[in-house]
Protein backbone atom coordinates (compact mmCIF):
# COMPACT_ATOMS: atom_id res chain seq x y z
CA UNK A 1 0.00 0.00 0.00
CA UNK A 2 2.63 2.29 0.79
CA UNK A 3 4.35 1.96 -2.89
CA UNK A 4 0.85 2.28 -4.40
CA UNK A 5 0.28 6.08 -2.11
CA UNK A 6 4.12 7.00 -3.25
CA UNK A 7 3.34 6.25 -7.21
CA UNK A 8 0.24 8.42 -6.85
CA UNK A 9 2.04 10.93 -5.07
CA UNK A 10 4.78 10.77 -7.44
CA UNK A 11 2.96 10.61 -11.13
CA UNK A 12 2.15 14.58 -10.72
CA UNK A 13 5.22 15.00 -11.34
CA UNK A 14 5.43 14.09 -14.45
CA UNK A 15 2.84 16.50 -15.58
CA UNK A 16 5.18 18.97 -17.47
CA UNK A 17 6.72 16.28 -19.92
CA UNK A 18 2.84 15.06 -20.55
CA UNK A 19 1.57 18.47 -21.39
CA UNK A 20 4.38 19.14 -23.63
CA UNK A 21 4.35 15.64 -25.44
CA UNK A 22 0.40 16.01 -25.90
CA UNK A 23 0.49 19.75 -26.47
CA UNK A 24 2.81 19.06 -29.29
CA UNK A 25 1.63 15.43 -30.97
CA UNK A 26 -1.53 15.45 -30.33
CA UNK A 27 -4.45 17.71 -32.25
CA UNK A 28 -5.66 20.85 -29.75
CA UNK A 29 -9.12 19.42 -29.60
CA UNK A 30 -7.94 16.09 -28.30
CA UNK A 31 -4.90 17.79 -26.73
CA UNK A 32 -7.69 19.98 -24.71
CA UNK A 33 -9.92 17.20 -23.13
CA UNK A 34 -6.95 15.23 -22.42
CA UNK A 35 -4.97 17.11 -20.58
CA UNK A 36 -7.73 18.61 -18.66
CA UNK A 37 -9.64 15.00 -17.67
CA UNK A 38 -5.70 14.51 -17.00
CA UNK A 39 -5.49 17.30 -14.48
CA UNK A 40 -8.13 16.28 -13.26
CA UNK A 41 -7.39 12.59 -12.72
CA UNK A 42 -3.94 13.29 -11.55
CA UNK A 43 -5.07 15.94 -8.66
CA UNK A 44 -7.87 13.74 -7.92
CA UNK A 45 -5.72 10.70 -7.18
CA UNK A 46 -2.93 12.47 -5.62
CA UNK A 47 -5.28 13.86 -2.95
CA UNK A 48 -7.28 10.40 -2.79
CA UNK A 49 -3.62 9.02 -1.51
CA UNK A 50 -3.22 11.96 1.15
CA UNK A 51 -6.44 11.30 2.34
CA UNK A 52 -5.67 7.42 2.39
CA UNK A 53 -3.04 8.74 4.15
CA UNK A 54 -5.41 9.75 7.10
CA UNK A 55 -7.29 7.39 7.25
CA UNK A 56 -5.23 4.88 7.49
CA UNK A 57 -3.66 6.32 10.94
CA UNK A 58 -7.89 6.91 11.90
CA UNK A 59 -8.62 3.51 11.54
CA UNK A 60 -5.68 2.87 14.30
CA UNK A 61 -7.45 5.16 16.72
CA UNK A 62 -9.34 2.85 19.57
CA UNK A 63 -12.50 4.49 19.67
CA UNK A 64 -13.31 4.22 15.50
CA UNK A 65 -11.56 0.66 15.68
CA UNK A 66 -14.19 -0.59 18.12
CA UNK A 67 -16.80 1.54 15.95
CA UNK A 68 -15.87 -0.39 13.38
CA UNK A 69 -15.95 -3.56 14.92
CA UNK A 70 -12.14 -3.60 13.62
CA UNK A 71 -9.46 -6.47 15.19
CA UNK A 72 -6.71 -3.67 16.73
CA UNK A 73 -4.05 -6.00 16.38
CA UNK A 74 -4.85 -6.98 12.55
CA UNK A 75 -4.91 -2.99 11.89
CA UNK A 76 -1.97 -2.34 13.57
CA UNK A 77 0.20 -5.44 11.68
CA UNK A 78 -1.17 -4.32 8.51
CA UNK A 79 2.00 -2.35 7.93
CA UNK A 80 -0.13 1.22 7.14
CA UNK A 81 1.98 4.44 7.12
CA UNK A 82 3.17 5.72 10.62
CA UNK A 83 1.66 8.90 12.53
CA UNK A 84 3.99 11.42 11.29
CA UNK A 85 3.57 10.49 7.58
CA UNK A 86 -0.47 10.82 8.09
CA UNK A 87 -0.06 14.02 10.21
CA UNK A 88 2.15 15.38 6.66
CA UNK A 89 -0.82 14.07 4.93
CA UNK A 90 -3.83 15.59 6.56
CA UNK A 91 -1.85 19.16 6.50
CA UNK A 92 -1.81 18.78 2.57
CA UNK A 93 -4.81 17.51 1.92
CA UNK A 94 -6.46 20.48 4.11
CA UNK A 95 -4.47 22.76 2.32
CA UNK A 96 -5.33 21.30 -1.42
CA UNK A 97 -9.07 20.98 -0.22
CA UNK A 98 -9.09 24.77 0.91
CA UNK A 99 -7.31 25.83 -1.93
CA UNK A 100 -9.70 24.06 -4.30
CA UNK A 101 -12.53 25.48 -2.38
CA UNK A 102 -11.00 29.32 -2.28
CA UNK A 103 -10.64 28.43 -6.58
CA UNK A 104 -14.46 27.28 -6.67
CA UNK A 105 -15.65 30.45 -5.23
CA UNK A 106 -13.72 32.61 -7.31
CA UNK A 107 -14.10 31.10 -10.56
CA UNK A 108 -17.83 31.07 -9.45
CA UNK A 109 -18.11 34.98 -8.74
CA UNK A 110 -15.87 35.21 -12.48
CA UNK A 111 -18.48 33.36 -14.07
CA UNK A 112 -21.17 35.33 -12.38
CA UNK A 113 -20.10 38.29 -13.31
CA UNK A 114 -19.29 37.41 -16.78
CA UNK A 115 -22.63 36.19 -17.31
CA UNK A 116 -23.84 39.76 -15.69
CA UNK A 117 -21.31 41.83 -17.85
CA UNK A 118 -23.01 39.60 -21.39
CA UNK A 119 -26.48 40.73 -20.57
CA UNK A 120 -25.44 44.27 -19.57
CA UNK A 121 -23.94 44.25 -23.32
CA UNK A 122 -26.18 46.33 -25.73
CA UNK A 123 -28.38 45.25 -28.33
CA UNK A 124 -29.33 41.65 -28.40
CA UNK A 125 -27.04 40.00 -31.32
CA UNK A 126 -24.05 37.77 -30.64
CA UNK A 127 -21.55 40.61 -31.87
CA UNK A 128 -21.12 43.57 -29.92
CA UNK A 129 -18.67 46.37 -31.37
CA UNK A 130 -17.39 48.83 -28.52
CA UNK A 131 -16.07 52.16 -29.51
CA UNK A 132 -12.57 51.75 -27.67
CA UNK A 133 -9.57 52.51 -29.65
CA UNK A 134 -7.44 49.72 -27.84
CA UNK A 135 -7.25 46.87 -30.10
CA UNK A 136 -9.23 43.71 -28.52
CA UNK A 137 -11.76 41.41 -28.82
CA UNK A 138 -13.13 38.19 -26.46
CA UNK A 139 -15.72 36.20 -25.96
CA UNK A 140 -18.01 36.32 -22.80
CA UNK A 141 -19.25 33.60 -21.54
CA UNK A 142 -23.25 33.20 -20.37
CA UNK A 143 -26.83 33.07 -21.05
CA UNK A 144 -26.33 34.10 -24.17
CA UNK A 145 -22.57 34.37 -24.94
CA UNK A 146 -21.81 37.79 -26.55
CA UNK A 147 -18.75 38.47 -28.36
CA UNK A 148 -16.99 42.07 -27.88
CA UNK A 149 -14.58 43.74 -30.20
CA UNK A 150 -13.93 47.13 -30.69
CA UNK A 151 -13.31 49.47 -32.98
CA UNK A 152 -9.54 49.54 -32.62
CA UNK A 153 -9.60 46.22 -33.44
CA UNK A 154 -12.28 46.18 -36.11
CA UNK A 155 -9.91 49.13 -37.70
CA UNK A 156 -6.43 46.75 -37.32
CA UNK A 157 -8.13 44.00 -39.57
CA UNK A 158 -9.22 43.64 -43.48
CA UNK A 159 -12.85 42.13 -43.51
CA UNK A 160 -11.02 38.29 -44.53
CA UNK A 161 -9.25 39.25 -41.30
CA UNK A 162 -12.61 40.18 -39.44
CA UNK A 163 -14.06 36.76 -40.63
CA UNK A 164 -11.50 34.84 -39.12
CA UNK A 165 -11.58 36.61 -35.95
CA UNK A 166 -15.01 36.19 -35.21
CA UNK A 167 -14.96 32.68 -36.65
CA UNK A 168 -12.27 32.20 -33.47
CA UNK A 169 -14.28 33.73 -31.27
CA UNK A 170 -17.52 31.92 -31.99
CA UNK A 171 -15.45 28.69 -31.39
CA UNK A 172 -14.87 29.70 -27.53
CA UNK A 173 -18.28 29.89 -27.20
CA UNK A 174 -19.55 26.89 -29.52
CA UNK A 175 -17.01 24.92 -27.71
CA UNK A 176 -17.74 26.21 -24.00
CA UNK A 177 -13.69 26.40 -23.78
CA UNK A 178 -14.00 27.89 -20.41
CA UNK A 179 -14.89 25.01 -18.55
CA UNK A 180 -12.12 23.27 -20.13
CA UNK A 181 -9.92 26.37 -18.48
CA UNK A 182 -11.62 26.52 -15.43
CA UNK A 183 -11.22 22.59 -14.73
CA UNK A 184 -7.59 22.55 -15.33
CA UNK A 185 -7.24 25.32 -13.32
CA UNK A 186 -9.12 23.40 -10.11
CA UNK A 187 -7.47 20.62 -10.28
CA UNK A 188 -3.57 23.26 -10.27
CA UNK A 189 -5.57 24.74 -7.23
CA UNK A 190 -5.66 21.39 -5.22
CA UNK A 191 -1.94 20.26 -6.55
CA UNK A 192 0.24 22.85 -7.99
CA UNK A 193 2.01 19.74 -9.54
CA UNK A 194 -0.12 19.65 -12.09
CA UNK A 195 -0.01 23.47 -13.13
CA UNK A 196 1.67 22.34 -16.27
CA UNK A 197 -1.19 20.98 -17.49
CA UNK A 198 -3.11 23.76 -16.61
CA UNK A 199 -1.13 25.87 -18.24
CA UNK A 200 -1.32 24.22 -21.49
CA UNK A 201 -4.61 23.83 -21.72
CA UNK A 202 -5.17 27.90 -21.64
CA UNK A 203 -2.84 27.05 -25.01
CA UNK A 204 -4.81 24.27 -26.44
CA UNK A 205 -8.01 26.05 -26.12
CA UNK A 206 -7.08 28.97 -28.49
CA UNK A 207 -5.51 26.59 -31.04
CA UNK A 208 -8.58 24.08 -31.01
CA UNK A 209 -10.20 27.75 -31.75
CA UNK A 210 -7.36 28.61 -34.18
CA UNK A 211 -8.43 25.20 -36.40
CA UNK A 212 -12.27 25.84 -35.83
CA UNK A 213 -11.47 29.32 -37.89
CA UNK A 214 -9.77 28.14 -40.35
CA UNK A 215 -12.28 25.20 -41.42
CA UNK A 216 -14.66 28.01 -40.99
CA UNK A 217 -13.41 30.53 -43.91
CA UNK A 218 -11.13 28.14 -45.44
CA UNK A 219 -7.56 29.10 -45.31
CA UNK A 220 -5.28 28.52 -42.56
CA UNK A 221 -2.42 31.31 -43.88
CA UNK A 222 -5.48 33.79 -43.67
CA UNK A 223 -6.04 32.67 -39.71
CA UNK A 224 -2.67 32.61 -39.27
CA UNK A 225 -2.21 36.68 -40.81
CA UNK A 226 -5.15 37.73 -38.60
CA UNK A 227 -3.91 36.51 -35.39
CA UNK A 228 -0.48 37.80 -36.00
CA UNK A 229 -1.88 41.27 -36.87
CA UNK A 230 -4.69 40.87 -33.91
CA UNK A 231 -1.58 40.08 -31.83
CA UNK A 232 0.48 43.37 -32.76
CA UNK A 233 -2.61 45.89 -32.63
CA UNK A 234 -3.30 44.75 -28.95
CA UNK A 235 0.36 44.66 -28.06
CA UNK A 236 0.82 48.72 -29.37
CA UNK A 237 -2.79 49.44 -27.33
CA UNK A 238 -2.36 46.62 -24.44
CA UNK A 239 -6.64 46.98 -23.93
CA UNK A 240 -8.05 46.03 -20.73
CA UNK A 241 -10.72 43.56 -19.89
CA UNK A 242 -13.74 43.96 -18.94
CA UNK A 243 -14.07 40.74 -16.93
CA UNK A 244 -11.68 38.05 -15.80
CA UNK A 245 -13.75 35.02 -17.68
CA UNK A 246 -13.19 36.29 -20.58
CA UNK A 247 -11.39 34.11 -23.57
CA UNK A 248 -9.58 36.24 -26.11
CA UNK A 249 -8.28 35.99 -29.91
CA UNK A 250 -4.67 36.66 -28.62
CA UNK A 251 -2.97 34.78 -25.68
CA UNK A 252 -1.30 36.85 -23.18
CA UNK A 253 -0.71 37.33 -19.55
CA UNK A 254 1.29 36.45 -16.39
CA UNK A 255 1.10 33.08 -17.61
CA UNK A 256 2.66 33.09 -21.08
CA UNK A 257 6.53 32.46 -20.24
CA UNK A 258 5.18 29.50 -18.02
CA UNK A 259 3.58 27.99 -21.26
CA UNK A 260 6.77 28.95 -23.35
CA UNK A 261 8.71 26.76 -21.30
CA UNK A 262 6.02 23.76 -21.01
CA UNK A 263 6.15 23.74 -24.97
CA UNK A 264 9.84 24.14 -25.36
CA UNK A 265 11.83 21.41 -26.82
CA UNK A 266 15.42 21.59 -27.73
CA UNK A 267 15.28 21.15 -31.44
CA UNK A 268 12.43 23.03 -31.61
CA UNK A 269 13.38 26.54 -33.63
CA UNK A 270 10.85 28.25 -31.76
CA UNK A 271 11.08 27.26 -28.47
CA UNK A 272 12.00 30.69 -27.03
CA UNK A 273 9.06 32.17 -29.17
CA UNK A 274 5.83 33.12 -27.04
CA UNK A 275 2.12 31.51 -28.02
CA UNK A 276 0.92 33.67 -30.14
CA UNK A 277 4.05 32.65 -32.76
CA UNK A 278 3.43 29.18 -32.00
CA UNK A 279 -0.32 29.70 -32.96
CA UNK A 280 0.84 31.42 -36.69
CA UNK A 281 3.76 29.12 -37.36
CA UNK A 282 1.16 25.86 -36.47
CA UNK A 283 -1.62 27.66 -38.60
CA UNK A 284 1.28 27.64 -41.57
CA UNK A 285 1.80 24.24 -41.14
CA UNK A 286 -0.64 21.45 -42.49
CA UNK A 287 -3.32 20.82 -40.51
CA UNK A 288 -2.61 18.79 -37.30
CA UNK A 289 -3.42 14.50 -37.43
CA UNK A 290 -5.07 13.31 -34.39
CA UNK A 291 -1.46 12.13 -33.05
CA UNK A 292 -2.69 8.66 -31.79
CA UNK A 293 0.49 7.50 -30.47
CA UNK A 294 0.94 10.52 -28.32
CA UNK A 295 -2.31 9.83 -27.75
CA UNK A 296 -2.41 6.27 -26.62
CA UNK A 297 0.83 6.44 -24.39
CA UNK A 298 -0.73 9.75 -22.45
CA UNK A 299 -3.56 7.46 -21.66
CA UNK A 300 -1.87 4.00 -20.70
CA UNK A 301 -0.02 6.90 -18.10
CA UNK A 302 -3.39 8.28 -16.57
CA UNK A 303 -4.75 4.81 -16.58
CA UNK A 304 -1.76 3.63 -14.53
CA UNK A 305 -2.33 6.21 -12.63
CA UNK A 306 -5.78 6.05 -11.62
CA UNK A 307 -5.01 1.87 -10.90
CA UNK A 308 -2.16 2.53 -8.15
CA UNK A 309 -4.66 5.01 -6.51
CA UNK A 310 -7.34 2.37 -6.90
CA UNK A 311 -5.04 -0.51 -5.63
CA UNK A 312 -4.36 1.04 -2.82
CA UNK A 313 -7.54 2.31 -1.91
CA UNK A 314 -8.80 -1.76 -2.17
CA UNK A 315 -5.61 -2.91 -0.40
CA UNK A 316 -6.68 -0.81 2.46
CA UNK A 317 -10.28 -1.69 2.45
CA UNK A 318 -9.06 -5.14 2.14
CA UNK A 319 -7.42 -5.05 5.77
CA UNK A 320 -10.19 -3.58 7.09
CA UNK A 321 -12.47 -6.18 6.01
CA UNK A 322 -10.00 -8.83 7.23
CA UNK A 323 -9.75 -6.92 10.96
CA UNK A 324 -13.22 -6.91 11.01
CA UNK A 325 -13.88 -10.65 9.79
CA UNK A 326 -11.21 -11.48 12.98
CA UNK A 327 -13.32 -9.58 15.34
CA UNK A 328 -16.77 -10.86 14.61
CA UNK A 329 -15.18 -14.55 15.22
CA UNK A 330 -13.66 -13.82 18.28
Amino acid sequence: MRVLILLSLLFPLAAGPLARAVTTRVEPRLATWLMAAGALLLAGTSCGALGLLVLSQLVRMPALARLGHWSEAIVAGGGLPGGWTSLAAGILLGGALLAAASFTVRRGRALADANRHARALPGREELVVTGDAAADAYAVPGRPGRIVVSTGMLGALDEAGRTALLAHERAHLSYRHHWFTGVARLAAAANPLVRPLADAVEYTVERWADEEAATAVGDRRLVAQAIASAAMASKATRPRRAVSASLGAVLSGPAASMRRRILRRPSDPLSTAGPVPRRVAALLAPAPRPGLPALALSLVFLAAAAVCALRAADHLQDLLSFAHATAKHR
